[in-house]
């Protein structure tokens, strides 16, 4: 393990760390030195594949699932994590589920599946660690929302509450954990190009064009979010607290790539969480 690295010694739970961003911020945690948990829900494919990469470079990891609808899942999730860590330092929050469906058709399963996973869980498996880092006076949670919470995209009026709703609650909630030690913080990202949007998109999008519509004239990608969140739960962001950090590449100074807000989605997203999204009909 080599010295002078940021997060060396550090304990990190990181949800939803399969595929995209979830992974992407595990890996950048890892090189950083830090011992790792990677949460699944379905499949333990991705975060399993992830631990053999970090444990290759010498790192220590371990990949557990729960289902983030039930409460005493995640409840064990972060019984695991300490009895696997000896501990936890920082909790990322990434686990969510991008869906959308017009408002007038959008059922009550989907609006529950949303709301128990992108908030629910993000509330209830803050609360679990919360003893372990009050235990040591520090710490550090990161909540990953998305720049859905500050501006509107037609169909996405469920995802766009949960996301808005975990701005409202990393504010306040900043404020009960501080009193413990414990920093809370939260990162919107804008387009972080991951797999499954090229799976949704399809091989015929045209991503060249998409990047050139971004001030940044790229794509993000995890790696871009990883580093955020280790500066956010390093001793360099101290001063910060209750603070949503946007990371979109100037995607919010224009909204660019949201085409005409008049116009239903061209795209489905979330049909392989949501279940009744495969019957819906725009």
């Amino acid at each position: 393990m080599a010295d002078g690295r940021k997060m060396e010694g550090k304990r990190v739970l990181v949800t939803g760390a399969g595929t995209g961003i979830g992974r992407g911020v595990a890996l950048e945690f890892a090189r950083e030195g830090a011992s790792i948990v990677l949460h699944y829900c379905h499949s333990s494919a991705g975060c399993e594949s992830t631990v053999d990469e970090i444990r290759a470079f010498g790192g220590q990891a371990q990949a557990i699932g729960a289902d983030f609808r039930e409460v005493r899942s995640l409840q064990n999730l972060a019984a695991e994590a300490i009895n696997f860590l000896g501990g936890i330092d920082v909790l990322i929050n990434n686990a969510g589920i991008t869906a959308n469906c017009p408002f007038e058709k959008t059922t009550t399963e989907q609006f529950d599946t949303l709301f128990d996973v992108n908030i629910k869980a993000m509330f209830f498996l803050t609360q679990a660690v919360l003893p372990e880092m009050a235990k040591h006076g520090s710490g550090a949670v990161i909540n990953l929302t998305s720049v859905h919470a500050f501006a509107g995209k037609t169909d996405f009026s469920v995802y766009a509450a949960t996301k808005g709703a975990i701005v409202a609650f990393t504010r306040e909630v900043s404020l009960e954990l501080i009193q413990k030690g414990v920093r809370v913080n939260a990162i919107a990202p804008g387009w972080v190009r991951v797999e499954n949007h090229e799976k949704v998109l399809g091989g015929e999008f045209d991503w060249g064009t998409a990047e050139r519509g971004l001030p940044a004239g790229f794509i993000g990608i995890p790696a871009d979010i990883g580093k955020l969140a280790i500066f956010l739960s390093s001793d360099e962001s101290r001063y910060i607290i209750g603070q949503t950090l946007v990371a979109d590449g100037g995607q919010l100074a224009i909204m660019p790539n949201s085409g005409d807000f008049r116009g239903p989605s061209e795209y489905q997203w979330g049909k392989d969480y949501v279940d009744d999204l495969n019957k819906s009909k725009f």
